[in-house]
C-alpha cells in the first residue's frame, strides 16, 4: 500500500495486511480515495510508526545522546497525535511516554507554538492535552521561570480550552500559594 506523507509528500510502500492488522483507517481510507495521503503528518513521527510496525518497539529515549532527546521527544509527541488520528492507542501511549521522559531528560518543554498545535489537532479529552497543560501551568508558575501567562497568548486565543485546561491544571497542582499581602498597597 502506498502511502504520501508530509508535505513533501514522501512515498512509503508498506504491507497492507500489517496495517490492517494494526488499524482499519489506511483500508478505510484506500476504499474512499485512490491514494493515502497524510499531507498534514510529521514524516519523521510517520518513519516511528513504521519502525513500530516492523520492529515492534520504538527507542528509548534515554538511550540517546542528550543532543538528541528534544528532537525525539517532539517527534513522538507528533507520532501521538499520527496514533490519535489512525486509532493505535497501544502506539500512541507508547509515544506519550517517551515524549514525557524526552521533555524531562532534555531540560526542555513544548513553547507555545507546540502547544497551540496540539490543541488544534487533539480532541478535548486527549491525554495530551492534559500533559501539556500541566507543563504549560508549571511554567507560568514557576517563579523563577521566564515564562508568564502572556508567553502562552497564542495558546489562549481562539482556543478557550487551553486556558480552561490551564486553570484546571493549576488548581489541582501543589503549587505553592502566595501568601496575601496584610493590606492594600
Amino acid at each position: 500500500m502506498d502511502i504520501y506523507v508530509g508535505q513533501t509528500k514522501a512515498r512509503w510502500c508498506l504491507h497492507s495486511d500489517l496495517l490492517s492488522y494494526h488499524t482499519t483507517f489506511f483500508q478505510t481510507e484506500k476504499q474512499k480515495h485512490s491514494k493515502i495521503e497524510l499531507l498534514d503528518e510529521d514524516p519523521e513521527a510517520f518513519e516511528l510508526l513504521v519502525k513500530w510496525l516492523y520492529q515492534g518497539k520504538l527507542e528509548n529515549v534515554s538511550d540517546m545522546p542528550a543532543d538528541k532527546k528534544w528532537d525525539y521527544a517532539d517527534s513522538c509527541q507528533k507520532l501521538y497525535t499520527l496514533c490519535d488520528r489512525i486509532n493505535i492507542p497501544q502506539l500512541k501511549n507508547m509515544a506519550i511516554d517517551q515524549f514525557r521522559r524526552g521533555c524531562n531528560e532534555a531540560g526542555l518543554v513544548p513553547g507555545p507554538e507546540e502547544i497551540k498545535s496540539i490543541y488544534d489537532t487533539t480532541p478535548p479529552d486527549s491525554p495530551l492535552r492534559k500533559l501539556i497543560s500541566q507543563i504549560a501551568a508549571r511554567q507560568i508558575m514557576d517563579p523563577e521561570g521566564e515564562c508568564d501567562a502572556a508567553s502562552y497568548r497564542m495558546c489562549f486565543e481562539g482556543n478557550a480550552d487551553f486556558a480552561i485546561d490551564l486553570v484546571a491544571a493549576i488548581r489541582v497542582s501543589d503549587f505553592r500559594y502566595f501568601e496575601l499581602p496584610e493590606r492594600a498597597i
